[in-house]
């Protein structure tokens, strides 16, 4: 499928995890080999067909990036960190090996299970991670932050509107 506005083609994809397979969608440029990727998730009670995720996928592939997105059900941070990883271990080996790097993101919890990836990454594979909607902290809890993305050492891009409860932008200052 060919989305001509954006010049990018979009693939579906099962990935092997746990004696199951995740759902998947890679849009890749019409052109060129792609020398990035970025993969995305979602937050606790969504899916890959979010509206932001594939609005950002459309754009990154539409510059040169192979993204895929996929879909991960389950709302233990330690699963989902898991399935994200084989979800970028399968990208690394099976479906572009070429690639230089790549950036880990996702929406809500999923950008929780991004940053979890990219300070497990010990390769130098992950370059950074795009969080939107990053949960600083739980629901009705501000004042148990959740420092463990402040431990990144990637360069790290944060996405949260001015009226997010969970993500004051007064947290990062």
């Amino acid at each position: 499928m060919t989305d001509d506005l954006f010049f990018t083609v979009i693939f579906q994809l099962q990935i092997p995890f746990n004696k199951k397979h995740l759902p998947a969608v890679l849009t890749r440029p019409s052109r060129g080999q792609p020398r990035y990727g970025v993969i995305l998730t979602h937050g606790a009670g969504g899916d890959m067909d979010h509206a932001h995720l594939r609005g950002v996928a459309q754009v990154l592939a539409g510059a040169g990036y192979l993204c895929l997105r996929f879909t991960c059900k389950g709302l233990n941070i330690s699963y989902r960190i898991r399935a994200f990883t084989a979800v970028l271990d399968y990208l690394r080996k099976k479906v572009t090996p070429t690639l230089q790097g790549c950036i880990v993101g996702g929406r809500s919890m999923g950008s929780r299970a991004a940053a979890g990836v990219a300070l497990a990454d010990t390769s130098g594979f992950v370059r950074g991670v795009l969080c939107l909607s990053y949960p600083l902290h739980p629901p009705g809890k501000p004042d148990k932050l959740r420092t463990d993305v402040f431990r990144l050492r990637v360069p790290t891009l944060f996405i949260s509107g001015t009226r997010d409860p969970m993500c004051p932008a007064g947290c990062f200052r």
